[in-house]
């Protein structure tokens, strides 16, 4: 079976076992509201879905990983790095048992076991002024941000390892770059042959081109203050960062163009940055900016709503 095709059946997989188990009997069965604290966090920041109901958020300022389950309200620390690392945008491969980490503000990306949390592989992405912001995977790799720059950075797995990374210039309303946050979330179609790019200062949303870097507005869909995006099939859930939202966007067949079919809120929701989604419910970290950066807050929490 091809790397494509093992990723395609197990992202199968995977969505059915996390449906079944979300909406099966148990703590969380009756769908109410709730919050999941990381214990111990100073700040947070990137959430993402595992196997099942499990997630992983990571804490921004000291680069630790946590590891909880929707289902069961938990969370523990899982990756304890050391000093100097940051955690902000993650993603899960369950078919290569990797976890991607932007490093936010040094440059840095990281790529981490799934089983043991051990560093795999760090990459040097930049030297010059950066934020690390969030990372998408696509069936040959993962593509990371890079939010003071016109630029995105592609690290490619073979055989189940990340190799040497390659920086894609920009082009088009993607490469403009002003004061302030830049390109922030991303996310890839299933086939990896369109990268979608959340830009904050624009309050849009982004196609490029992984090939050449062209990118175009996709017409139609305002969210100020985006920041994380979660695409699945043609719907895409960009999170409104200071708007303490979470927008649903039904997209067109060719990503020309989209509409809003839903806005979540709730009064739990201090300044979200990602989103994950788990069957019916959708899981979000409060990154508490409204505090300070870096925040000030005495707890950080992962808050869990119906989508």
């Amino acid at each position: 079976m091809t790397r494509s095709a093992t990723r395609a059946a197990a992202a199968l997989a995977i969505a059915g076992l996390a449906a079944f188990t979300v909406a099966a009997p148990g703590a969380r069965a009756d769908h109410r509201e709730f919050t999941i604290t990381l214990p111990g966090a100073t700040s947070a920041e990137g959430i993402a879905s595992g196997a099942g109901s499990t997630f992983y958020a990571g804490d921004l300022f000291s680069g630790d990983i946590y590891r909880g389950d929707v289902q069961q309200g938990t969370a523990e620390k899982f990756i304890d790095n050391p000093p100097g690392r940051n955690a902000l945008g993650l993603r899960v491969d369950l078919a290569d048992r990797l976890l991607f980490v932007a490093g936010g503000f040094d440059g840095r990306g990281y790529v981490y076991d799934l089983d043991t949390g051990a560093t795999l592989a760090s990459y040097q992405f930049s030297t010059g002024p950066s934020v690390i912001n969030d990372v998408a995977l696509t069936p040959t790799g993962a593509w990371f941000t890079n939010s003071l720059q016109p630029v995105l950075y592609f690290v490619p797995i073979r055989d189940g390892r990340a190799g040497p990374f390659a920086t894609l210039q920009l082009s088009g309303p993607a490469a403009e770059v002003t004061a302030g946050f830049n390109n922030n979330g991303i996310q890839a179609t299933a086939d990896g042959s369109t990268l979608l790019v959340a830009h904050t200062n624009q309050g849009a949303i982004n196609a490029v081109d992984p090939a050449s870097g062209a990118s175009r507005a996709v017409e139609g869909v305002s969210v100020p203050n985006v920041d994380g995006i979660l695409l699945e099939g043609r719907s895409l859930y960009a999170v409104q960062n200071f708007s303490n939202q979470i927008t649903e966007v039904q997209l067109s067949g060719d990503l020309a163009s989209g509409t809003v079919s839903k806005v979540v809120t709730s009064s739990s929701f201090e300044v979200p940055t990602t989103v994950a989604r788990f069957g019916d419910r959708l899981a979000t970290v409060n990154a508490k900016f409204d505090t300070g950066f870096p925040p000030t807050a005495s707890s950080y929490e992962v808050v869990v709503v119906d989508r």
